[in-house]
């Protein structure tokens, strides 16, 4: 499902995509990043330990511990997609920018939905890897999301 990172001009410049097949609704699955994101928590308590708002209003914004300080960039529930720019933690420690947008499309033909998540980054330096365990996470968290969703109903 993982597609390779590619380059542009520079090596420390990547992308890295990938989409996992979830029962729960696109909208849904949305909602959860875009209106209520202090419940990703409580659906993937293993993985995101907490969500806290800094400013404005909710909605409208494997190893050890890492943290990471986003801000979101856009929001656009027509299509079900969120950006969000991570500002501050412990990727920044790695990479000069990155940013994560989730978009989530009806699945065609049935029930149930894609989420695609698309992962850009500019590295610090050649020594840093490119981030397919972050990509794993990702895949992970949309399981156990879709699991407490489909629990809710």
């Amino acid at each position: 499902m993982a597609e390779a990172a590619t380059t542009k001009a520079s090596t420390l410049v990547g992308k890295l995509e990938t989409d996992v097949e979830i029962k729960a609704s696109a909208g849904k699955f949305h909602h959860m990043f875009a209106g209520r994101p202090h419940h990703v928590s409580k659906a993937s308590p293993g993985k995101i330990k907490a969500c806290d708002l800094h400013e404005g209003d909710w909605g409208k914004v494997d190893g050890e511990a890492k943290v990471a300080k986003e801000r979101i960039e856009a929001v656009e529930p027509e299509k079900n997609l969120i950006t969000f720019r991570v500002i501050e933690g412990d990727l920044m420690k790695e990479y000069k920018s990155f940013l994560i947008t989730i978009q989530v499309t009806p699945k065609h033909g049935g029930p149930g939905s894609i989420v695609h998540w698309h992962l850009e980054y500019e590295k610090i330096s050649d020594e840093v890897a490119h981030p397919e365990t972050l990509l794993q996470f990702c895949v992970e968290v949309s399981k156990e999301i879709d699991e407490h969703l489909l629990s809710e109903e």
